[in-house]
């Protein structure tokens, strides 16, 4: 299956990964979460104050919740962040909450889609991030996964085509590999 034009074949030589695979190893990681519940435990738990968002050219919108007071998000390095991500309507469709321990990305180098990127490392108007930062992010489809529904299995999407993703992303530290 194509992500904008591009067979994930494609990707995948080019890169080492495809960014449906990353959406999909995302929702996979995680149990399926039940709309009402998970919507009413994502409102119960998260207690953050509220901010208003600031929008950019690309269109990504982003306000930061805390500004982080370590090093800045390193470009091409392995980073741990703990978020949850939600549709525009509020429904939580994975976290890494539920998992009980932050995911290990690398930014920049084009396996996360372009909305995390751009609202993690910065440019584009955008700040980076430091470590102990807390962002929350708004991001259109041609900034998410596009035309195209992604996480699927079995014929079917967790993530419809053209959807609006809402990120609440917690930049944990600069990865430091596996300490004893």
């Amino acid at each position: 299956m194509a992500i904008g034009g591009i067979s994930c074949q494609f990707q995948e030589a080019i890169n080492g990964f495809c960014r449906r695979d990353f959406a999909a190893s995302a929702v996979a990681a995680a149990t399926p979460l039940a709309a009402d519940a998970t919507r009413i435990e994502y409102y119960a738990t998260v207690s953050e104050p509220s901010c208003e968002l600031n929008f950019v050219r690309s269109g990504l919108g982003y306000c930061d919740v805390v500004v982080g007071s370590g090093q800045e998000v390193p470009y091409g390095q392995l980073i741990n962040v703990h978020y949850t991500a939600r549709f525009a309507d509020g429904i939580v469709f994975d976290s890494t909450y539920k998992r009980a321990r932050p995911l290990t990305m690398r930014l920049g180098t084009g396996k996360v889609i372009k909305g995390l990127d751009q609202g993690i490392l910065g440019g584009g108007g955008v700040p980076p991030m430091q470590v102990g930062g807390k962002r929350k992010l708004h991001i259109p489809p041609q900034l998410a996964y596009g035309p195209e529904p992604a996480g699927c299995f079995s014929g079917d999407c967790n993530i419809p085509a053209n959807a609006t993703l809402v990120y609440d992303v917690n930049f944990v530290e600069v990865y430091k590999g596996n300490r004893k």
